[in-house]
């Protein structure tokens, strides 16, 4: 039998306390595994810089440039059929290296693939706004700037989302006041 231990106070202490926990990595795989997205990653490559690229849990990864972020999604958008852009946001790495990874999930439903584009940014830069080829990308890019704040040049309407607009902070920082 196991030994009781009291459920006095159990709000007291935080449920989750490590806020700077970084869980294990999923193992990963060359692209060169999987025909249709090394023909997608040499076509990136022929136009624009990839730091790093794999596959991970039947997705691929790859890591660009900042500033090339608008061609690459243009380029997935009318050469390699990655029509959607189904989520976009940030992670927070300041405690690490005082940086932000900006991540873009992209799907081609003809293909039946998913794309994760990632790039870092220092904090207190912005990103470029991709509105304009996907109009999924006006929520996201407020939702970041009102969570972690993180601008976005060339918005339409840049302006706080969840949080009231008086509101002190952004939630989502690993910085952020609990209480």
């Amino acid at each position: 039998m196991r030994k009781y231990t009291p459920k006095d106070n159990v709000q007291k202490k935080a449920y989750y306390t490590d806020r700077f926990y970084v869980a294990p990595q999923v193992p990963k795989q060359t692209v060169e595994s999987d025909e249709v997205f090394l023909a997608d990653l040499e076509a990136i490559k022929a136009k624009f810089e990839v730091k790093e690229s794999y596959i991970q849990v039947e997705q691929m990864v790859i890591y660009i440039n900042p500033h090339d972020i608008y061609g690459v999604l243009e380029l997935m958008r009318d050469e390699l059929e990655y029509t959607q852009l189904s989520e976009m946001s940030a992670i927070d790495w300041l405690a690490k290296d005082n940086s932000f990874e900006i991540f873009y999930q992209m799907l081609s439903m003809n293909k039946r693939k998913r794309i994760r584009v990632k790039y870092f940014i220092n904090n207190g830069d912005a990103v470029d706004s991709v509105e304009k080829l996907f109009r999924s990308a006006d929520w996201s890019e407020r939702e970041m700037f009102d969570m972690f704040g993180i601008e976005a040049n060339d918005h339409p309407f840049m302006k706080r989302i969840l949080m009231p607009d008086d509101w002190q902070g952004h939630p989502l920082l690993k910085t952020y006041p609990l209480i």
